[in-house]
């Protein structure tokens, strides 16, 4: 499970970041990169819901493409 901490005790789990574009909003897409082989993204609306679980490939890829607006779909 992933929680939202301060700290970066490993034993608190990854750290999750919330975007500091997205202010107080709900709707956003939460980021853990503890380090290891793998990054972790959510839904912040379903904290307990799943995560998506990257390879450090595949989230540079996520991360690249959200910045070229792959995602936006038109919405924004």
């Amino acid at each position: 499970m992933l929680t939202h901490r301060s700290d970066s005790s490993p034993a608190s789990g990854p750290r999750i970041c919330k975007p500091t574009r997205s202010g107080n909003s709900a709707n956003c897409v939460e980021l853990a990169t503890p380090g290891g082989p793998f990054s972790y993204v959510r839904d912040s609306k379903d904290p307990e819901g799943p995560a998506l679980i990257l390879t450090d490939k595949a989230y540079a890829a996520f991360i690249g493409a959200a910045a070229a607006g792959e995602f936006d779909f038109g919405f924004v």
